[in-house]
């Protein structure tokens, strides 16, 4: 649900201090829930031949011709050609849906005419992985994450999610304060991961996971992708966590490769710890750190959800919006969400998302897992229940219901109606997990 960017000062020098009193300013603003947004994440497809990858031109063109139409939705191009549509924030459900359902129709037609069509999956199964975008920022990122395997390629080029973002609640505390809803986000964030996975994979180190989208995201490295310590009060977890992750790159004025030290944290920039020479970091360069962190709850003022594979259907990424909403802004299913996650959780042990067991298990075994399902069953009941006091259309209902008994009551998730779509081109390298199928 983006607002803008936060207002930073000048471009001069920040000191640690100064760094700290910005992230803490920005991070959550407080108020009463009031709006809901939605960023859907698609793969471009050929409409006859869905498994062979598209030459650049078409897919350049298939943005263009989105980017031509008179939306209300911002269009941006993700690195592999992934089209994405972000909401402008709405102050109801009914406004985010039908502003989003208006503009994929539109989106959608443009495409069909040039004979290709939107697909709804977390992951795409075709190789090999190509990066459509050049750009510093994206240069510098592969480069980056090229330094620990190739699992940032394909989070780059070939993952696709249903982000919802939630205002960040009340400064005070209660059910719609702010701490407990950053609670809540992370811990019913392993069922969102197991009830919406749609990333099946049949080889390599995610084989047989539901949601193979959620390993790639958890071994782009050491940090970038972590929360922070949930016992931690939320605005200095994220300071501590923000500061103390490596820095991808610094950006250059003067035509040179966006690069940066090997190692050196903001926090180690702001010290100019071992590292001599090197241009004292501005507010503007920190606004910049914060967008290459990828936790699955990203705090921007509201609370960006960042953990739901991408949908199946023309209608199965309001699923997530419309449980996702029902849960947060919702008192009563916030609080019965929020008993189910935190039982849950307990019971698998604590650690930060999504390498925990119970994160793992939600991106393995999806509903498989019968705590996940029993969990999910109690989240989805109380968002059927809370959806028609939030003034959810009809249609917005039945959706939600018949999701629930074509999978959730079933034990399963749309990764499960099928393996995944085996991709024409020789094998590639394989990514190579930091942990094995546990």
């Amino acid at each position: 649900m983006p607002r803008g960017s936060p207002v930073t000062p000048a471009h001069s020098p920040i000191t640690e201090t100064d760094a700290e009193e910005l992230i803490h300013g920005i991070c959550f603003k407080t108020g009463p829930p009031r709006y809901l947004g939605a960023e859907l994440e698609w793969l471009v497809l050929d409409a006859e031949r869905p498994g062979q990858p598209l030459p650049p031109e078409r897919l350049r063109a298939a943005h263009a011709a989105a980017r031509a139409l008179p939306l209300s939705s911002r269009v941006t191009v993700e690195p592999g050609g992934q089209l994405e549509l972000s909401s402008a924030p709405a102050d109801s459900l009914t406004g985010c849906v039908d502003g989003l359902q208006s503009d994929l129709t539109a989106v959608r037609a443009a495409l069909l005419d040039r004979g290709l069509l939107l697909r709804g999956l977390g992951h795409d199964p075709r190789r090999p992985y190509r990066r459509l975008l050049s750009s510093p920022r994206y240069d510098a990122m592969e480069a980056y994450f090229d330094r620990t395997g190739p699992a940032g390629r394909a989070m780059m080029c070939a993952s696709a999610s249903v982000q919802v973002c939630v205002d960040a609640g009340h400064e005070e505390p209660g059910v719609f304060g702010h701490g407990r809803r950053w609670r809540l986000a992370h811990l019913v964030g392993a069922v969102l991961v197991a009830a919406f996975a749609n990333s099946p994979a049949q080889e390599g180190p995610y084989a047989g996971w539901r949601c193979s989208r959620q390993g790639v995201w958890s071994d782009l490295d050491s940090r970038r992708a972590l929360a922070p310590p949930l016992e931690a009060e939320p605005r200095a977890g994220w300071v501590r966590q923000a500061l103390d992750t490596e820095v991808m790159c610094v950006r250059s004025y003067e035509g040179e490769p966006w690069t940066a030290p090997h190692g050196m944290t903001f926090r180690d920039w702001l010290r100019a710890d071992g590292h001599p020479g090197l241009r004292a970091p501005t507010a503007e360069d920190l606004d910049y750190h914060l967008t290459t962190l990828f936790p699955p709850v990203r705090p921007r003022g509201h609370l960006e959800l960042r953990m739901i594979d991408a949908q199946p259907g023309d209608d199965g990424w309001l699923v997530p919006v419309a449980v996702v909403h029902a849960l947060f802004d919702d008192p009563e299913a916030a609080e019965a969400s929020y008993r189910v996650a935190k039982g849950l959780a307990d019971a698998y042990g604590h650690g930060p998302a999504p390498r925990n067991p119970l994160w793992r298990s939600a991106a393995r075994d999806g509903l498989a897992d019968p705590e996940l399902r029993t969990a999910a069953t109690a989240c989805f009941r109380a968002a059927a229940e809370a959806l028609p006091r939030l003034g959810a259309s009809t249609h917005v209902q039945d959706t939600v219901r018949a999701f629930a008994e074509r999978y959730v009551l079933r034990g399963r998730c749309p990764a499960d109606d099928r393996p995944p779509p085996q991709p024409p081109s020789p094998p590639q390298q394989q990514l190579t997990g930091k942990e094995a199928q546990q």
